[in-house]
């Protein structure tokens, strides 16, 4: 299982959430405490914001405590939102077009989680992105047909619907021709204004997403583990919801069904 952080709101420097923290993503590469797999070696990867449309993109195959272009990186780039993911393959090959943040356009999405069984009917998975649109599937994880999906079925205007669709196809699939556990899915996305979030799963193990505000940076992080240990604030966000995060730090949570 992966690890990832997310931030809305105030500009700061990316490492203030990414490696300064006490229990930052660099630290959970290597020992993450809430997970089946401590170490998250297989890559890692940052999307940023800034005064362009699209996202800024670094993407590296190396594990996150030994990249010192990502120390260096989110020590001199500030941004009011961004997306970070340390990787723990749940089978797919340890290359650069597999690691997380995928982006589309002015889109941006990170997953944590697995559809079970996916290698089984991958190539079907596959035949549901259009033409116009396949030449964005640039690895093989089952994290970046989620997203390429919920494109196609309308993520500029409507991100929750669009989801539970594309949700809804993959678990679908992964009854019919995988194996369980069907769904589970820690994931955040951006259209560079407003930061997204789900938590989901099949069964009764949803991964686990944390939001807090910094009254301190007037921002919000969003994680799957809390960045500083003992820290208060952290507030889990309940399985099966759906979250809309602002820069103002107003939030809304509402339930996630995918239609079964």
């Amino acid at each position: 299982m992966c690890r990832w952080a997310a931030y809305t709101g105030q500009e700061c420097y990316l490492e203030d959430v990414v490696t300064r923290p006490d229990h930052s993503l660099i630290h959970q590469s290597v020992q993450a405490d809430e997970c089946k797999t401590q170490t998250n070696a297989d890559g890692v990867g940052v999307a940023w914001y800034g005064t362009r449309l699209e996202p800024g993109l670094y993407r590296e195959t190396h594990p996150a405590w030994s990249d010192p272009n990502l120390k260096s990186l989110t020590a001199q780039v500030k941004s009011a939102l961004f997306l970070a993911h340390v990787r723990a393959s749940t089978g797919t090959a340890t290359s650069r077009n597999n690691c997380h943040p995928f982006a589309v356009g002015r889109w941006s999405f990170m997953h944590n989680g697995q559809v079970g069984g996916f290698e089984t009917f991958r190539r079907r998975a596959d035949m549901l992105i259009p033409d116009n649109l396949y030449h964005e599937r640039k690895g093989a994880t089952d994290s970046e047909v989620m997203f390429l999906l919920a494109l196609v079925e309308g993520l500029d205007e409507d991100p929750k619907g669009a989801m539970e669709l594309s949700v809804g196809i993959l678990q679908r699939m992964s009854q019919s021709k995988g194996s369980a556990p069907h769904m589970r899915i820690g994931a955040a996305f951006s259209d560079g204004e407003t930061l997204y979030a789900i938590r989901y799963a099949s069964d009764a193990r949803a991964p686990t997403v944390y939001h807090r505000w910094c009254d301190t940076r007037q921002g919000r992080a969003v994680v799957s583990e809390p960045l500083f240990a003992n820290e208060d604030g952290w507030e889990a966000v309940p399985a099966g919801s759906f979250c809309r995060f602002h820069a103002d730090g107003r939030f809304d949570i509402e339930p996630f069904k995918p239609p079964l």
